[in-house]
């Protein structure tokens, strides 16, 4: 790192991002297993937070997210109100979905967060269909599609990219690799050299990055971003990082080797290589601690409130869903 050159704002503001990440999910994981306030899986991502942090950073608001199942983080990186997002996930009133998401499936269209969606791979072609729409409407704005590396074996996959590089779209696909497709290492379900191999071979532009250093990952994410802005193609990054924890806050991931994840946690905690980073370059052990602090009291307040907030009036059940009529009046 070239310390005369490190951008000393930009880097507290990317740790604060993973700090206020962390402490949603910790108060998410809280209200599911002790509370007993959420009704459904909560898919934590421990230990990906650099990923969300750095990939969010360059976008506009009016550019486009889309997400996964794990999708917390990504969704608080581009912008979306922690309350509102505490409130979808307890089914509240107030909720950024209406109480209806979920987890899941939480969305926020106010920032151009398309939705998170529990069917694995299935946001990628989501994705290519919002980046055409762009390029139909003629607008600048580019679509982040972001998946795991269990959907890279999906047949999704392999139609959104194709599509979106037939089609030359604004879209950058991100492959999110914590190295766990729910309860199975991924490499021993995986055939040839892997996500970027693949993307490569549909001749789209790839990069493989550390996915748990966040500097590296928003620099080649701005560079990214500028290039299919500029009306240049869809680009492919498989960022490789580590889940510390189990597929859900309930699974004990006992799937792992033993030490696997106590080790990634010791050596190559995200939160933690972005402190050693900023000590490097003069920020102060205290400064640090206050932004951890800060946001551990946002997220729990946030967790408060959404426990206080009653719940929608039944009478809203069916508002919001589509109905045209029975399929055998209508289609036949």
């Amino acid at each position: 790192m070239n310390q005369a050159n490190f951008d000393r704002e930009r880097g507290v503001k990317l740790l604060t991002t993973m700090e206020r990440i962390r402490a949603f999910e910790e108060n998410a994981v809280l209200a599911a297993e002790r509370d007993k306030l959420v009704l459904g899986a909560i898919h934590p991502s421990f230990g990906q937070e650099a990923a969300a942090a750095g990939v969010l950073w360059p976008l506009r608001t009016d550019d486009y997210l889309i997400s996964t199942h794990r999708g917390h983080g990504h969704t608080l990186a581009k912008g979306a109100d922690p309350i509102a997002m505490m409130r979808e996930l307890l089914g509240r009133e107030g909720g950024c979905c209406g109480g209806k998401g979920g987890s899941m499936h939480i969305a926020d269209f106010n920032v151009n967060m398309l939705g998170a969606n529990g069917v694995v791979g299935a946001n990628i072609t989501i994705g290519a269909g919002a980046a055409h729409g762009v390029k139909l409407q003629g607008g600048d704005q580019v679509v982040v599609d972001i998946f795991g590396d269990g959907a890279a074996n999906r047949g999704p996959f392999l139609e959104g990219l194709n599509w979106a590089v037939v089609f030359q779209l604004p879209i950058i696909f991100v492959c999110e690799d914590n190295q766990y497709a729910a309860t199975t290492k991924t490499t021993s379900v995986t055939g040839g050299d892997g996500p970027a191999a693949r993307a490569a071979s549909l001749g789209l532009t790839t990069q493989t990055l550390d996915g748990n250093d966040v500097e590296a990952i928003t620099d080649a994410v701005t560079e990214t971003i500028t290039r299919i802005r500029n009306g240049g193609k869809p680009e492919f990054l498989h960022v490789v990082t580590y889940r510390q924890k189990g597929h859900t806050s309930f699974d004990q991931a006992a799937y792992r080797p033993d030490g696997e994840a106590d080790k990634q946690m010791a050596d190559n905690d995200p939160i933690q290589r972005q402190k050693n980073v900023l000590a490097a370059v003069g920020v102060a052990a205290d400064e640090m601690q206050a932004i951890h602090d800060a946001a551990q009291a946002e997220m729990a307040s946030a967790l408060q409130t959404a426990a206080d907030t009653p719940f929608p009036d039944e009478a809203l059940a069916f508002t919001d869903v589509q109905d045209v009529g029975s399929p055998v009046v209508e289609a036949f």
